[in-house]
């Protein structure tokens, strides 16, 4: 490392790039759970109110379990459990447009154009996926791809939390006639990669192997929600989001090192008062229910739970009663894993219309959900045109929230 580069870190991130490329069995954060906002939440609605202000809206600000923090008053389940969440205010990026931004907030790098950058829960699983479960799963939405890493790292998609999940175990077939199924369609894998050999047809192989683990494995039955009791079901609602939020803490409790969990909706270029009250209603329960629930199991310390979405939305209000895309200026929260909560880092302007303090980029955010989860940051992988991709678009660690 050269003197110059040298400079540009802090010690914390230069102490980190030193050690060896794989995850550390000892990092803070042993999975994490993104819950992902698509299409875009607005931030001066949940948790970067401006009460009074022209642009602050029709929602009031209420006080949290910290002194000084404010956030939307239909957020009162999340207001009382501020002692956990870290409010990243001063997000700020330029990618304003949905497919472009989802990209972006789920790998940290800008699309371009010949390099199809992996989701950052797919660095994950290719660190510490286990033998019989997927290493990452999305829930209620399809998450992000694996790039150009290989296919078994893309997510296992789950469609609903609240529907039986399909094809975790053969249906209708014994376990003789299922175990010759196998073996010829290993015969029939076998006879294509000797003639066919290439890196694509090895991961489907691996992908075939690994359902068929899964349907082996005894962990499988995180997927099934059944098996809760009532009390706990009824703590986290039957909504979709809620279920699929004790889903995640089920996923992660067997194994699972990365789950995505999709809230739709949030595009609320019109309708956005009624839209986002209701939708902040079921992102209060369930992500209260998410937190309580890591914490009684002693889960909650080890387990990187980040609430973010496509990005912010404007601080005017349309003609339809709505809010536009604004990248500009977004929020962020994070929990668990080693963050540091109660706390709010970052503000923008009275309005809400710009930063103002402590600016964070998207690069500077996913270098630090990639220290806490203990991967390198600096580490390189070598996309399929011999370019040398890091896992982290440069950036700083967010100090205050470690």
């Amino acid at each position: 490392m050269n003197r110059r580069h040298f400079l540009h870190m802090s010690l914390g991130a230069a102490l980190w790039a030193a050690l060896p490329r794989r995850a550390r069995a000892d990092a803070r954060a042993k999975a994490a759970i993104l819950l992902y906002m698509e299409g875009g939440p607005s931030q001066i609605d949940t948790f970067d109110p401006k009460p009074g202000r022209p642009t602050g809206g029709e929602f009031k600000a209420i006080a949290t379990a910290v002194a000084g923090i404010q956030i939307s008053e239909h957020l009162p389940g999340l207001a009382a459990r501020m002692k956990h969440l870290a409010i990243v205010r001063s997000l700020t990026a330029n990618e304003g447009n949905h497919e472009r931004a989802r990209r972006l907030m789920h790998t940290g790098y800008a699309p371009q154009a010949g390099v199809d950058h992996p989701a950052l829960g797919s660095i994950v699983a290719e660190k510490r996926a286990p033998d019989d479960l997927p290493g990452y799963v999305a829930v209620s939405g399809p998450g992000e791809a694996a790039g150009f890493l290989s296919a078994e790292l893309s997510p296992f998609f789950v469609q609903s939390a609240g529907k039986p999940v399909r094809y975790l175990e053969p249906a209708g077939v014994g376990e003789a006639r299922f175990a010759r199924r196998i073996e010829l369609w290993r015969s029939f894998e076998d006879d294509f990669l000797r003639s066919h050999a290439s890196r694509y047809a090895e991961a489907q192989r691996t992908v075939g192997e690994k359902a068929i683990a899964m349907m082996h494995s005894p962990r499988v039955a995180a997927f099934k929600l059944d098996d809760e009791p009532a009390a706990t079901r009824q703590a986290y609602g039957d909504g979709e989001f809620g279920l699929g939020c004790l889903m995640a803490r089920r996923l992660v409790e067997a194994g699972v090192p990365f789950v995505e969990v999709t809230h739709k909706g949030w595009d609320t270029h019109k309708d956005n008062f009624p839209t986002v009250k209701r939708l902040s209603e079921e992102l209060d329960r369930g992500m209260g229910a998410l937190l309580d629930d890591l914490a009684a199991r002693g889960l909650l310390d080890q387990t990187l739970v980040a609430w973010m979405g496509d990005f912010g939305r404007t601080p005017t209000i349309n003609g339809n009663g709505g809010r536009d895309h604004y990248p500009g200026c977004q929020s962020v929260v994070l929990a668990g894993g080693g963050i540091r909560g109660g706390q709010v880092v970052g503000a923008t302007d009275a309005d809400g219309v710009a930063v103002k303090d402590r600016p964070v980029a998207v690069p500077d955010l996913f270098r630090t959900l990639a220290t806490q989860l203990g991967l390198d940051p600096d580490e390189r992988r070598v996309a399929p045109s011999g370019r040398p991709i890091k896992t982290v678009d440069g950036g700083t660690v967010i100090a205050e929230l470690v």
